[in-house]
């Protein structure tokens, strides 16, 4: 009876697994569908962006595709701001070994938000996309 349960719980713990994965395969094919149409990209379980010209969109990844896009114009843009933990890190500081960041994209009427699950690459894009804004 004891192995039976214990057989059971393995089972669904593999099913769950087994779906889980799937679902993330899924959202990564959906992305990198969507990531064709752009000159720079990138996947994050939280979000995805993609940058083409002057335009960069902002999504959520999901296994049926992205959802809620944002559009937001380079030349529209006053400001890339870099968070972690809530706190504001400017250009010169150091960044933190690791952790999450999140993006703020600073336009007159708006702030769209940019979650990373990697501070070290929510810097580069930071970096980056500042670089693109002074140079317009």
């Amino acid at each position: 009876m004891a192995h039976g349960l214990i057989w059971s719980a393995l089972l669904l713990l593999l099913v769950w697994l087994t779906w889980s994965g799937k679902r993330e395969y899924d959202k990564l094919q959906r992305y990198q569908e969507w990531a064709r149409q752009f000159e720079k990209s990138k996947y994050d379980i939280y979000a995805v962006l993609g940058k083409k010209g002057d335009l960069l969109v902002v999504g959520i990844p999901t296994p049926r595709g992205i959802t809620e896009e944002k559009t937001v114009y380079l030349s529209r843009l006053k400001a890339v701001e870099l968070y972690w933990k809530k706190q504001l890190l400017s250009p010169g500081q150091q960044i933190p070994e690791g952790g999450e960041g999140l993006l703020k994209l600073v336009l007159e009427e708006e702030t769209v938000e940019v979650p990373f699950t990697d501070i070290k690459i929510a810097a580069r894009w930071r970096d980056y996309l500042s670089s693109l804004v002074e140079g317009v």
